[in-house]
């Protein structure tokens, strides 16, 4: 089915709303995740694993495949280990705001009037995509799309690039307000892993 012409914001308005007062008011959330990557029309294997979430802008993406990947956030600072390479990257958060823009409903800062605009929309059963265009034409990309069910749950997330690429989310099994320890996001370096600190870099202080 085809995506509809563009909608008027206030067409899509109460669903945008509710998308927004169900991720934007809770205080912790914890979701399974499925990860996919299209570049070039090549896709990369699919990876999944948890996610946990604790405001304000803490996050945890513990990959179960490939085992042991991680993306951490502890509200200041990004860590990023991956362990085919053994390795750990560290950047401060206000340089990923771009990158992250598209999942800041994750984080409960999501504003749909402050960020995107022109928005298309088509349904797929009981929910609803709708796809959005951000209003920065410098930003890494160029159209988000949310599979939206009508209660507000957003079960799929696809971001397309600059570059063409694709990245798609699948989310299931939203457990909001869980009680999260602090120490899921304090980063701890493995044994033997190179650390890369990219914010001591000349331009990232």
């Amino acid at each position: 089915m085809g995506w509809a012409q563009a909608q008027p914001a206030a067409s899509v308005a109460p669903l945008l709303k509710l998308i927004e007062n169900r991720y934007n008011k809770v205080a912790t959330l914890q979701m399974n995740f499925s990860e996919h990557y299209t570049f070039q029309n090549r896709p990369r294997p699919a990876e999944w694993g948890v996610l946990y979430l604790k405001k304000p802008g803490k996050m945890r993406w513990a990959y179960q495949k490939p085992a042991g990947k991680l993306f951490v956030s502890d509200s200041k600072d990004l860590y990023y280990f991956t362990p085919s390479a053994n390795r750990v990257e560290k950047l401060r958060i206000k340089e990923a705001d771009d990158m992250r823009a598209p999942m800041a409903f994750l984080l409960g800062k999501l504003d749909f009037d402050r960020d995107f605009a022109r928005y298309t929309s088509k349904p797929d059963g009981p929910a609803m995509w709708i796809a959005c265009e951000p209003k920065n034409q410098k930003a890494m990309y160029t159209e988000v799309a949310f599979k939206v069910h009508p209660d507000g749950r957003i079960e799929r997330l696809r971001i397309t690039g600059q570059d063409r690429s694709i990245l798609e989310f699948e989310f299931a099994d939203e457990k909001p307000n869980q009680k999260l320890a602090d120490t899921l996001f304090q980063f701890q370096t493995p044994p033997g892993a190179e650390f890369v600190d990219l914010t001591t870099q000349p331009g990232k202080n």
